[in-house]
């Protein structure tokens, strides 16, 4: 099966990037030691998913530019962890962003670096990913769009040391996959209490793919990258209303259609601030990849919050 890569609407690095802060803490004394540091960790991941969960409801694009700096800024940050004892290995990891707005053209770069080893020495992680977005505004509601991702897999024909099964687990596996689209954008909706925009364009789209099993099912020997240059076209819907001030409904929809595939996206999500204290969200996603076994995945989401 070959494996899936969709760009739908403005896509995002694995990192996000904010004001930098190092710092080493301690909740308490001997937290560490004792396993408690561990579990608070994973205590803000869980409520930072949660608040990432309500933030992207909202759409912040939904009435106009997000961000209405103007010049060049950016941010970078970079991580590295080492290990050694009963485990020996590394991760290194770079992630990047530079934007500069001007008027009412907006656009950005990001970069993602990742590399690791394993408890053997042996190279693990090797992946570069690169984005651009670019949004030209009209007026408040028509305006033209650029979406741009490029990403390197540098181990997706490594096949040193791998058995007959992690050789066929290859199969399908992007050692470099690109795409370029551009189109214009439309605010069909632009009120206080209702927003839908929907935009579509075209684009090209260039993937590099490792095949190691033909369609018989047979092993194939030799040169197993395939390399593929097709026209896809995105169509993409965002639609907020919002039916009093405890209670919003958005529904996100997106489409690629390419020569490889046809992938589409949906995303229906029900927002209420019961109170000042506790909020929630039920989201229902469908998720369609035409090439698939089983083409349609559903996924239902629950997010809660309560403060006191």
């Amino acid at each position: 099966m070959k494996q899936i890569s969709l760009l739908a609407g403005a896509t995002a690095l694995a990192t996000i990037l904010g004001s930098a802060a190092f710092a080493q803490s301690e909740i308490s004394a001997g937290a560490n030691v004792t396993g408690v540091t561990g579990i608070n960790e994973r205590l803000d991941d869980v409520q930072d998913d949660v608040m990432d969960d309500f933030a992207r409801s909202e759409d912040a694009a939904r009435f106009g530019p997000a961000d209405r700096r103007t010049g060049t800024f950016g941010s970078v940050a970079l991580s590295y962890t080492g290990r050694t004892g009963n485990t020996e290995n590394q991760d290194f990891s770079l992630a990047g962003r530079l934007s500069h707005n001007v008027g009412q053209f907006q656009q950005s770069v990001g970069i993602l670096l990742e590399y690791g080893e394993d408890d053997d020495g042996d190279t693990d992680t090797e992946e570069t990913s690169v984005i651009y977005e670019g949004n030209y505004y009209f007026n408040d509601r028509f305006y033209a769009f650029a979406l741009g991702r490029a990403a390197t897999d540098g181990l997706a024909n490594d096949y040193d040391g791998l058995t007959a099964e992690e050789y066929a687990d290859r199969d399908g596996r992007l050692k470099r996959d690109a795409l370029l689209a551009f189109g214009p954008g439309y605010r069909i909706i632009n009120n206080d209490t209702t927003a839908w925009r929907v935009q579509a364009g075209a684009g090209i789209r260039y993937t590099q793919t490792i095949d190691t099993i033909d369609d018989a099912g047979v092993p194939i020997v030799g040169d197993t990258v395939d390399s593929d240059t097709s026209i896809g076209y995105i169509v993409s819907s965002r639609f907020y209303h919002k039916f009093n001030d405890q209670f919003f409904l958005t529904n996100d929809t997106d489409f690629l259609s390419s020569d490889a595939n046809d992938l589409a996206t949906n995303e229906l999500g029900l927002n209420v601030r019961m109170t000042d204290a506790f909020s929630t969200r039920v989201s229902y996603k469908t998720e369609y990849v035409s090439d698939r076994e089983i083409r349609t995945d559903n996924t239902v989401g629950i997010s809660l919050v309560y403060g006191f």
